[in-house]
């Protein structure tokens, strides 16, 4: 059995172990695969780990001997799913490993635009606490969550972990979902997405990427915004349409906005929202909380036992 993983850097940057996975046989580990790579370093596996790098169907077709595909995230737009499926591969995934981490960045990127966290205390380094004539300074304006209506799009795991946190800051929590999801945990309404973007003061977006959702929020429902709203987007970059966005905030049809992805990653340096005003960027780290990473670890480990021992569990269908 060999196993080969495509790029172990991004799930394991040396604090993880493979060890339960060499059990099985032979595992090669490369840091990163370029595009160029990736068939070449698959001709001879058995199976294979990728977080990012695709699995195209002609990777597929010049890897006969391959029959496991390990995606070590929970989407998995980067297989070929027809060719691994008319090649008899299981591709399985890792679902909710990080629920909590991403609902945690929902709220880094909010508190940081609400409080001006960072900024206050680069203000603060730079002496204008210290020269300021009162007990507090306040450069910039502060908002405050309890009263604000929270939009949540897509009210799955992450959705409802974000609502949860919302109610807890005493948010009106509204939200949009193609299937009914029952929860009682929490007050929230379901309304349709229109209503939603319209009445919200903070939007959280945590829908799949869909050919129907890709550029879901472009300029004509931007318009519909509050011009005091915020838009949060921790789930997949291409849901907005950049250009629109960055107009957006450029223009103040909306106030703010705070995204942990973008259409490409990592984006080139013409991307528009990276000068875009009124905006907050995470490079893409929602998921990789130590404990979100060690849960990952864990889930990918036993999605490659089960296969082995002929019970799949995690399956892409």
């Amino acid at each position: 059995m060999r196993t080969v993983i495509l790029d172990g850097h991004t799930l394991n940057p040396g604090d993880l172990s493979w060890a339960e996975l060499e059990k099985h046989g032979e595992v090669v580990v490369y840091p990163r695969t370029a595009p160029g790579e990736v068939a070449a370093r698959l001709r001879d596996a058995d199976a294979a780990l990728t977080n990012k790098v695709p699995v195209t169907a002609a990777t597929i077709a010049a890897c006969p001997k391959l029959k496991y595909i390990g995606v070590t995230a929970t989407g998995y737009n980067m297989i070929d799913m027809d060719a691994a499926r008319r090649a008899k591969i299981t591709v399985t995934t890792v679902p909710g490993y990080g629920t909590e981490s991403v609902a945690q960045t929902v709220f880094a990127l909010l508190l940081e635009i609400t409080h001006q966290a960072g900024h206050h205390a680069r203000r603060v380094a730079e002496g204008a606490w210290t020269s300021c004539p009162d007990f507090s300074f306040v450069d910039f304006p502060l908002l405050e969550l309890s009263g604000l209506t929270m939009g949540i799009v897509g009210f799955g795991e992450i959705g409802q972990a974000v609502g949860r946190i919302a109610h807890a800051f005493q948010m009106n929590v509204i939200y949009h979902t193609r299937t009914a999801r029952p929860f009682s945990v929490f007050p929230a309404k379901r309304v349709e997405r229109a209503e939603l973007f319209r009445k919200s003061d903070v939007v959280s977006l945590h829908c799949p990427l869909t050919p129907e959702t890709k550029n879901l929020v472009s300029w004509p429902l931007l318009q519909t915004m509050k011009p005091s709203a915020i838009l949060i987007n921790t789930a997949r970059g291409a849901l907005i349409n950049e250009t629109d966005l960055a107009r957006a905030l450029r223009e103040n049809v909306i106030a703010w906005a705070g995204l942990d992805v973008l259409s490409a990653e990592p984006p080139p340096a013409d991307n528009p929202m990276l000068t875009a005003p009124h905006c907050f960027i995470l490079p893409h780290v929602g998921w990789a909380a130590v404990a979100a990473r060690h849960r990952l670890m864990t889930e990918t480990l036993a999605n490659f036992t089960a296969w082995r021992e002929g019970r799949p569990r995690n399956v892409i269908a």
